[in-house]
């Protein structure tokens, strides 16, 4: 961990994390994953790939997905999901916290609980593209609150109107949003 993560990692472990742990719910997590801007700290995100059987193809996301047998938790899953979608590797030294695990407001959806993890590195890493990610974009954090707004956006033919962030034509909403949300006031 470098030193200008010093401070958020103290605020990440000082704080109450609401954990859901229940029998039953499908299990995912992803990486909130930082390196230094300009301007700041900038996060990474990706734009998933497009496919058929992915009702969000083409939505701007975290790195992240579902616990398989092999995870030995949560952050397992994160740390392996960012390997394989975007070829970054994350070490135990990046790792500053975790944020309030989450559910899906869409009632749609299967029962999940999402955990998002937080990753401190000292530069940006090479990111490579895999068949899930069709883009990464490194989005500066303090530019969030200034592209706040709503969209419209389709999810299994159907049109929703959400609230989201607006960044450089970047449609981020739905828990995405949400992680980027409750983070922000911790910076």
């Amino acid at each position: 961990m470098t030193r200008p993560y010093a401070s958020l990692k103290s605020r990440l472990a000082a704080r109450e994390r609401l954990r859901v742990e229940k029998p039953g719910l499908l299990e995912t997590a992803v990486a909130l994953i930082l390196a230094p801007g300009k301007r700041g700290p900038e996060a990474l995100l990706i734009r998933r790939a497009e496919r058929a059987d992915d009702p969000w193809s083409g939505h701007a996301a975290l790195p992240g997905g579902r616990r398989e047998a092999g995870d030995r938790d949560r952050l397992a899953v994160a740390v392996r999901e960012t390997d394989e979608e975007v070829g970054v590797a994350l070490g135990a030294e990046s790792l500053l916290g975790a944020l309030d695990d989450l559910h899906p407001n869409t009632p749609s959806i299967p029962p999940l609980v999402i955990s998002p993890f937080v990753f401190g590195l000292a530069e940006r890493p090479k990111t490579r593209l895999s068949d899930e990610v069709a883009e990464t974009f490194w989005v500066p954090l303090a530019d969030l609150p200034a592209c706040a707004g709503s969209a419209e956006v389709r999810v299994r033919e159907r049109q929703f109107r959400v609230p989201c962030f607006k960044p450089g034509g970047l449609v981020v909403w739905g828990l995405t949003y949400r992680i980027l949300s409750g983070f922000l006031p911790l910076l």
